[in-house]
């Protein structure tokens, strides 16, 4: 029985000793992970500069997207009313043009057909001309009938209205009907390009009959190009007619354009978004229409408090702002932002009193942080 109760004993003595051990581990305090306190030596050694943060007036922008748009006056779709073989072609899409140039020729007999009966009946209407003109002059001394007269008088404005008509017709294939005689009769006919600009599609080949209704090729004139941006309805409230809005590229987004808001459009799609025409205010070549780009609009601007882009940290997906709590120490604390402009961005703390008392760090947060984590590894 004896023996039973010393080994109780021990049992509750070394219970009590563990139960000593845990409560000193407890009690000990974690380190404090938002604090790192620098030697003279680092401090002096660093690019850290500190201050206080100042208030700016800072541009509010609202991010969007869209692509270039050329307008339908500025696309042409080029077409034979007559329809014809085409005979011979230089394009190719991307290729420039100037106004005037001969970009196609076609072929066909339907050209000879038109030629021949406008020289015909240009031939005939000599003499029913002067047929009219004599009956015209028999009538007036009634040596004719009023009914030859008006015979002749018709056959001369039917003819006259037919040459007219056929003059027209040849104008459409780009036939000069004052230079035409028995002697320039041709099979072929030119095309001309309507614009300056380049082309953008070819849709007919060599040899390939097109009917009046097709298509040969698809011309444009890039330089009234517009930026068609996509505004969500929410946001419709921001953009204006006249607002400057600044855009840029994937591939090169450093580079900015400038365009000014042109036309706002007044249909809401299924998508809750409206179309916004904008003008750039100088021509780029590299810019081609169907191209996707950025902008962003400046919608407002307010005195908002404002830290350099070197007092910002960025950890764990959140942002971080250090301030001087003694001459070489410094703490983590974490911010809301905003607006980027020029270099600085806005900042916004839980409570915006305490941000005029508090000494930043303007330049060289990286360091800071760095620092704090090299602490931490070494512990």
């Amino acid at each position: 029985m004896k023996k039973y109760l010393i080994i109780s004993l021990l049992v509750v003595f070394f219970i009590s000793c563990g139960s000593e051990v845990n409560t000193t581990e407890t009690k000990e305090e974690p380190a404090n992970e938002t604090k790192v306190e620098l030697t003279e030596a680092q401090l002096k050694n660093s690019n850290i500069q500190t201050g206080k943060i100042e208030q700016r007036t800072i541009s509010s922008l609202l991010k969007v997207n869209g692509k270039i748009e050329v307008p339908p006056q500025n696309m042409v779709s080029v077409s034979v009313p007559m329809g014809g073989y085409l005979k011979a072609t230089k394009l190719q899409a991307g290729l420039h043009i100037s106004k005037g140039e001969i970009i196609a020729t076609m072929e066909d007999q339907q050209y000879i057909q038109l030629q021949q009966d406008y020289l015909t009946a240009k031939a005939h209407f000599s003499s029913t001309e002067k047929e009219f003109n004599r009956q015209k002059d028999l009538n007036q001394s009634k040596a004719s009938s009023d009914k030859v007269f008006e015979e002749a008088q018709s056959e001369y404005l039917s003819q006259k209205v037919l040459i007219k008509s056929l003059s027209e017709k040849l104008k459409l294939i780009s036939i000069n009907p004052d230079n035409l005689n028995e002697n320039t009769i041709s099979r072929s006919i030119n095309i001309y390009s309507p614009i300056d600009g380049f082309v953008s599609e070819v849709k007919m080949n060599i040899g390939k009959y097109a009917n009046p209704t097709d298509v040969l090729f698809e011309l444009v004139n890039p330089e009234d190009i517009h930026l068609q941006l996509t505004i969500f309805e929410k946001d419709l409230s921001k953009v204006s007619i006249g607002q400057k809005i600044f855009a840029y590229n994937n591939t090169n987004p450093d580079k900015k354009y400038i365009c000014e808001v042109l036309l706002i459009g007044k249909d809401v799609s299924a998508e809750r978004t409206v179309q916004v025409q904008c003008h750039f205010e100088q021509y780029d070549k590299s810019l081609i229409p169907g191209m996707y780009m950025n902008a962003e609009v400046e919608v407002s601007t307010n005195n908002a408090f404002v830290i350099p882009n070197d007092g910002l940290v960025r950890f764990e997906g959140k942002q971080y702002v250090y301030t001087q709590t003694s001459p070489r120490s410094f703490e983590m604390q974490e911010v809301t932002t905003q607006n980027t402009e020029n270099g600085f961005t806005q900042i916004i703390f839980a409570d915006s009193g305490e941000m005029k008392d508090k000494v930043f760090v303007l330049k060289g947060a990286y360091t800071l942080l760095m620092k704090m984590k090299n602490t931490e590894e070494e512990e």
